[in-house]
């Protein structure tokens, strides 16, 4: 918890995020009403629009702080030495446990058409990670293109990969890891990313 942050606050939020994981676990985001998810919280409904304006809201911070974890994991690898194509495949497979972990909610997600919610956050997620890594990547293979493009590129690459896993019971979650190190580009393991960014 953050120095001087409210340990009420912090209840609050995190009774939210559990609530709407709980609800999002039976239907897709799109269809929780404020209210039932206030009442599964035990808050008002004033309480919840004082953080946020939709359902999505804390769904997406409860997946996007379990997915913090799998980046520190390969962080703590990186300082280690590890080798990247090592770190692309841990990386990869610390998303395939997420996915798994929450499995139910991304199942519901991702297979409705009207409820793109959640896809359009991983890819955000996925296309941030991309860029702040290439912005402390160096290395001969770097490519001279912009970075944000290829970031977006991935992204919805590795979304759609796991959109196409979770849809199809026959695809496991080690076939999901193989094709997405298998369809990295060849430069990406080769890069050193241990620098801070912006520094030379």
């Amino acid at each position: 918890m953050t120095k001087g942050t409210d340990p009420r606050v912090t209840r609050t939020t995190s009774a939210l995020r559990q609530a709407v994981v709980e609800l999002a676990s039976q239907r897709p985001v799109s269809r929780i009403t404020v209210a039932e998810l206030a009442e599964r919280a035990g808050v008002t409904r004033a309480t919840f629009y004082n953080r946020y304006s939709t359902p999505l809201d804390p769904l997406v911070e409860a997946l996007y702080a379990d997915l913090e974890t799998g980046h520190r994991l390969e962080d703590r690898r990186r300082a280690e030495g590890a080798p990247g194509p090592e770190l692309l495949r841990l990386a990869t497979a610390e998303v395939a446990d997420h996915v798994e972990r929450f499995g139910d909610v991304y199942r519901h997600a991702l297979v409705d058409p009207a409820d793109r919610g959640v896809y359009d956050a991983l890819v955000r997620h996925f296309s941030d990670y991309a860029v702040s890594f290439l912005s402390r990547a160096a290395g001969p293979d770097l490519p001279g293109v912009k970075h944000q493009v290829v970031a977006e590129f991935l992204a919805h690459g590795f979304a759609g990969a796991i959109t196409a896993w979770v849809a199809d019971p026959s695809v496991t979650k080690e076939d999901l890891v193989d094709a997405a190190v298998a369809c990295a580009p060849a430069w990406w393991a080769q890069l050193d990313a241990t620098r801070s960014p912006g520094t030379a």
